[in-house]
């Protein structure tokens, strides 16, 4: 708790640094989203010169790396991820002070950072450790392996500031790439921080290179550039298209996208529920993190035998919440992300309220004046239609649906063109397996909240416009970040199959 709270009161800086050094320059203040007049730190942005030579860094550096035995990469990953551990205080504050996340939420963060780094260094060593033997005549031997792709760009997003930062970065580099990393220019300072400690564990500089800034100015100069080998991207589903259009237009390698979008993440919730679970699960889900996380729920499809009560209830739970300082451990809610979130959410809810029927909103009996804070709502609306895109917040719209039109429900789902994450509430076995079938979503969570996937074990990504995959956290996962080579040589040239052998005789 001291370590944390010196963190809090320190002023930390942001700065590029290529080839593992540090570049200078103007400043720009990082806020605070609790309270916007005060400054946690300071960001040198990047130029496009800065760009250009992080490029020629890591262009020339990534061979080498690629050479370097994967467990000694892994190795590295896993010092990084103990490195993590040992200074989590310093991590933690900053997930509290730039991203306004609460305490519990930043010891999550952490949490799966450090799952991250552990899981791809394993999967390093296994997959990228030795070469797979195939199967061929007598006399030939055949192996395939695995190979970095060259210079990736990682672009992450501020709601996830440190894990989906960090695990991006680590998946590159276990797989041989080198990398530039661009953080979302809300969350700099904590990215600067988990760049420091992974150089520290030893990756080295001019493999890792750190381009804080405005993505309109690295994003396009880095796609456009023939020395990038692919792109790690998560984010919205527009900026997306646009790195994917970025990429295609150059007369260069077909670059790998491995992209993570939004969702119009719904919940179906079938009269066979149980009311006091459904709750506890749509509050977390809905509202945890203030709403702001790709996985968020934004609709509830509530069968109307069991809505009266489900209402109630929710509204009651609500009324029970803390929106406030995020560095209290009594506080339940955030802050948004910044007065530019805060005032889109305040025009939504209040055109969505005229419109719809307002369940109960929270109050802000905890916040302090002069934050992006925004009060949690539920809103009753009629048709999934009424929503144009996806609201990213704290804002649970409901829909009452009878039992006999639940195909028509799944089928306005899919029609959306989204497809992060479906929840499913029910008892009846058969009839959530089958919501599961019909849904074309990439997670399916049934009786449980629809947040929180853990590495490994529930592998996160979308289909359709929610992502490309394949799924962070997964077994798939490194070899979209990766080349495959076969090799083929003829034994019996050299006098003979040589396995042949040690076979024993009859």
């Amino acid at each position: 708790a001291r370590a944390m709270q010196a963190a809090l009161e320190r002023e930390w800086t942001a700065v590029p640094v290529i080839g593992g050094e540090h570049i200078d320059g103007a400043t720009t203040p990082s806020i605070d989203p609790t309270d916007i007049r005060r400054v946690v730190g300071t960001v040198v942005p990047a130029t496009e010169s800065d760009v250009d030579r992080a490029l020629e860094v890591s262009t020339q550096a990534q061979p080498d790396w690629d050479r370097t035995p994967p467990a000694e990469r892994a190795e590295i990953l896993e010092r990084a991820a103990a490195l993590f551990e040992e200074r989590g205080a310093e991590l933690m504050a900053l997930a509290v002070r730039e991203a306004g996340k609460s305490i519990p939420d930043a010891v999550s963060e952490l949490r799966e950072a450090v799952d991250f780094l552990r899981y791809y260094a394993a999967g390093a060593r296994e997959q990228f450790g030795n070469p797979q033997r195939l199967p061929g005549p007598t006399g030939e031997s055949n192996t395939l392996s695995l190979h970095g792709r060259g210079v990736f760009l990682c672009i992450s997003p501020w709601n996830f500031p440190l894990a989906i930062f960090t695990g991006q970065i680590a998946a590159a580099l276990a797989a041989g790439n080198s990398v530039l990393a661009k953080p979302a220019e809300q969350t700099s300072l904590i990215a600067a921080h988990a760049v420091r400690l992974m150089h520290e564990a030893g990756v080295p500089g001019d493999v890792l290179n750190f381009l804080p800034g405005r993505g309109s100015l690295i994003g396009p100069r880095a796609t456009a550039d023939p020395r990038i080998a692919g792109v790690a991207f998560t984010g919205s589903t527009d900026t997306a298209w646009r790195i994917n259009r970025s990429l295609a237009a150059r007369d260069a390698q077909i670059a790998s996208l491995i992209a993570e979008t939004g969702g119009q993440n719904a919940m179906i919730v079938d009269s066979s529920a149980l009311p006091e679970q459904v709750v506890l699960d749509v509050v977390a889900s809905a509202f945890r993190s203030a709403g702001q996380r790709c996985s968020a729920l934004r609709v509830l499809f509530l069968q109307r035998d069991i809505a009266p009560r489900v209402l109630e209830l929710l509204a009651g739970y609500m009324d029970e919440l803390i929106v406030g300082d995020p560095a209290l451990m009594s506080t339940d809610i955030g802050p948004v992300i910044d007065m530019k979130s805060r005032e889109a959410l305040e025009a939504h809810a209040e055109a969505i309220a005229a419109r719809g029927k307002l369940i109960y909103r929270c109050r802000l009996n905890g916040a302090p004046g002069h934050g992006s804070f925004f009060a949690p709502m539920a809103v009753e609306i009629d048709a999934l239609d009424w929503l144009e895109g996806e609201v990213f917040g704290p804002v649970l719209h409901v829909i009452r649906y009878r039992a006999r039109d639940l195909d028509n429900v799944i089928e306005s789902i899919n029609a959306t063109g989204f497809g992060l994450t479906l929840g499913v509430q029910s008892r009846i076995d058969s009839g959530a397996r089958a919501i599961g079938r019909k849904a074309n979503v990439g997670n399916v969570y049934v009786n449980r909240n629809m947040i929180g996937a853990v590495v490994g074990v529930q592998p996160f990504g979308g289909c359709g416009l929610s992502g490309t995959g394949p799924k962070a956290g997964g077994p798939h996962y490194l070899h979209r970040f990766a080349t495959e080579r076969t090799l083929t040589i003829n034994t019996a040239a050299v006098g003979g199959n040589a396995t042949l052998l040690s076979l024993a005789p009859d």
